[in-house]
């Protein structure tokens, strides 16, 4: 796996050919995972899987948040509640009625 930031994404290759791919938004505070793919030839192998495992532990690595608006990480986070549960950013912004 490597950290391809000047793309905004991480990278999983296959005998150095690109074999999946995780695209996120990075901010001060949280890593925002916006899409998962894995490249024709790739699919059926767990590359998604162990891409997006080691991005969350980089992640982790860094003191930051996750944001999982991409489908499949929301759901490998869900999985894995265990392990990256406390990863998954909470808003700190409350609202309040103000109709009372």
């Amino acid at each position: 796996m490597t950290d391809a930031a000047e793309q905004h994404r991480y990278e999983a290759r296959v005998d150095g050919e690109l074999a999946a791919i995780a695209e996120y938004i990075r901010t001060p505070e949280l890593v925002v995972f916006t899409h998962t793919e894995v490249l024709a030839g790739h699919q059926g192998r767990g590359i998604s899987s162990g891409l997006v495992g080691q991005a969350l532990d980089d992640v982790r690595r860094q003191g930051l948040k996750v944001l999982p608006l991409c489908p499949f990480v929301a759901r490998y986070m869900e999985r894995h509640a265990q392990a990256y549960g406390d990863l998954e950013y909470r808003s700190r912004t409350t609202l309040t009625d103000v109709t009372a």
